[in-house]
């Protein structure tokens, strides 16, 4: 079908789409842009209770066995006149990170990203298949609605840590959040993956198959490079958390013994026999650890553009940058065994584990240092979407720096399972997601929602929101070199901890200060989606093709023909032109040249 057949298909399309009801336009919309903001708007809210969750876990930490009335409100029977019972801590530290992780930065992240970005910048109508897409966000929202009802069951909610290793998983009698809370959140996670799965295999097809005309490979903006390589890493390594999930549900329901084996219960033997906790490990893991990256590479690539954007200059090596995420997605698939330093590995597989580890700093670093040259000698507009990128930069070094102690197998023993690692895995995965999703949300907002957001509440947001993130992670390796372990509901049992609890009220203070003053996005979000200043269809002056189509959102992207691409996405401020940026949709005049990227 020509490109010409096509346009007046979707010409035609327009016609029925005038008649969408509220239910097929907000509800069950198969649109690309739709479905994003329902991604966003679903992972707001599960970011906002995890925030939640981890402000309790903190004033527990900082002032324990003092009674609040904040526990007494949220927890209930859970904390007796306002005392947070020692079973419930875990449970708060297993859905916080739960919810986090997969909830918000996966698919807050690629769900919103992803599918707003994907057919709008590589010049596509829509997704390769909008009813897909559909379904894969509404198992999204199925299983966060899962999720969430597990925090009120009987028992408790799954505790056995985000990692959900057995036998306190396996075993539905161990303790109260092995039972009901830990089946709800196995059946939610099981979920979550069939969503991620379709999501991603649609985003792999939709770059494939649907760039428009002129549009080569070396021609994507990198941010489509990142979601593209982020949904390979995807379905190559969820069916393996899926297959995990599936041998601990036969072994909580069905008497299998894939994990179990010896087990002793009040001097009782249990009849499992031969299975093994540390293979659960090696299945978690090899999902675990490329879902940092799945996590990371969509907030890296949103950086990449957000930053060349906002200093008027082209990215510094482009192929460089491409070359340096596909090494990360390949490396990402054979480190996991770093997390497994002191399951009793071997160690000359140790070593192994920790030269492929120290091996995946190099694309890492090339990354940030294209980042820093980028920004040499440009001509900054420090917006807030600007401030968060520049914001990753500054998390992902000093984060990634203690990730080199922590990947060498000598140097892990000393801190694993203490604040060092929480405080490394915080500020590299955790705090530079963020900054990459506020930076999309503050850049991308008018191509979302027609609206400007309010620059002098993302200015407060972003200053108040990166001393507070320091302020938190920062102490936090400190007291993890002191050997503080971590997920302790308490440490004043150990007099050996009582100089560091002054620092971790510290801690808390700037986590409660960060955490409320996310009210302050969330009211400029909110507000601004009815009340913004209205944009202007390129507000930026950027050059990639989602700023061609028109401000008002209509079926198909763009009316008429799809714009043709004759440039790459990075021709800022180049010689020859009037205007510091030409947009990929411009055709090369007589005699320039195309940069060599």
């Amino acid at each position: 079908m020509s490109a010409h057949a096509d346009t007046h298909a979707h010409e035609d399309d327009h016609g029925h789409h005038h008649k969408e009801t509220f239910i097929t336009k907000y509800i069950f919309s198969q649109d690309h842009k739709m479905i994003a903001k329902q991604y966003l708007i679903t992972a707001t809210i599960m970011g906002v209770i995890a925030v939640v969750l981890s402000m309790m876990m903190r004033m527990q930490l900082a002032w324990p066995e003092e009674p609040n009335v904040i526990f007494e409100a949220l927890l209930g029977k859970w904390a007796p006149d306002g005392v947070m019972d020692a079973d419930i801590y875990l449970a708060l530290v297993t859905i916080h990170g739960t919810l986090m992780v997969f909830f918000v930065l996966t698919a807050g992240l690629s769900g919103t990203f992803s599918n707003l970005l994907i057919p709008l910048q590589i010049g596509a109508r829509d997704m390769a298949s909008g009813f897909l897409n559909m379904i894969s966000y509404w198992l999204f929202f199925l299983s966060s609605v899962i999720m969430i009802i597990s925090l009120f069951v009987e028992a408790g909610p799954a505790a056995a840590g985000w990692t959900i290793y057995p036998p306190l998983s396996a075993l539905p009698m161990a303790q109260g959040g092995s039972g009901m809370g830990m089946t709800l959140w196995l059946v939610s996670m099981a979920i979550f993956i069939a969503s991620s799965l379709l999501g991603s295999l649609n985003y792999i097809v939709t770059v494939i198959n649907l760039r428009t005309k002129g549009m080569s490979m070396t021609r994507l903006p990198l941010t489509i490079w990142a979601f593209f390589i982020t949904a390979v890493i995807g379905v190559i390594s969820f069916p393996v958390l899926l297959s995990a999930a599936l041998l601990l549900i036969m072994d909580r329901s069905f008497g299998t013994s894939f994990f179990l084996s010896d087990i002793f219960i009040q001097g009782e033997v249990l009849h499992y026999q031969g299975g093994s906790p540390v293979l659960f490990e090696h299945l978690f893991w090899f999902l675990g650890h490329p879902e940092v990256y799945i996590v990371l590479l969509p907030a890296l690539g949103i950086t990449s553009e957000i930053i060349a954007t906002n200093s008027r200059k082209p990215i510094f090596g482009y192929r460089a940058m491409v070359a340096s995420i596909l090494a990360i997605a390949f490396l990402s698939t054979i480190v996991w065994g770093h997390h497994m330093f002191i399951s009793g590995m071997n160690p000359f597989l140790g070593s192994v584990f920790t030269f492929t580890t120290l091996l995946i700093a190099i694309p890492s670093a090339v990354k940030a240092f294209n980042y820093i040259t980028t920004l040499w000698k440009g001509n900054l507009q420090m917006n807030p979407a600007m401030l968060f990128s520049i914001g990753l930069v500054s998390t992902f070094i000093t984060g990634g720096l203690t990730g080199i102690i922590l990947g060498d197998s000598a140097l892990d023993i000393n801190v694993h399972d203490t604040y060092f690692v929480v405080a490394h895995f915080h500020l590299v995965m955790g705090i530079s997601a963020l900054y990459g999703m506020f930076a999309g949300i503050y850049h991308w907002f008018p191509r979302m929602f027609g609206r400007m957001l309010n620059k002098n509440l993302g200015y407060i947001h972003f200053w108040v929101t990166a001393i507070s993130a320091y302020g938190v992670f920062f102490p936090m390796h400190f007291i993890g070199m002191a050997g503080l372990p971590r997920r302790y509901y308490t440490n004043s049992n150990f007099p050996l901890f009582d100089d560091l609890a002054d620092v971790n009220v510290v801690i808390t203070i700037f986590a409660v200060i960060g955490g409320v003053f996310q009210i302050v996005f969330l009211w400029n979000f909110f507000y601004s989606i009815f009340y913004g200043k209205k944009a202007e269809q390129n507000p930026w002056k950027s050059n990639t093709l989602e700023w061609t189509a028109p401000v008002k959102h209509i079926h198909g992207n763009w009316p008429g023909e799809i714009p043709h691409v004759h440039r790459w996405a990075y021709d800022y401020s180049k010689p020859g032109h009037d205007n510091d940026f030409v947009p990929q949709n411009i055709p090369l005049k007589d005699g320039e040249e195309e940069l060599q990227h």
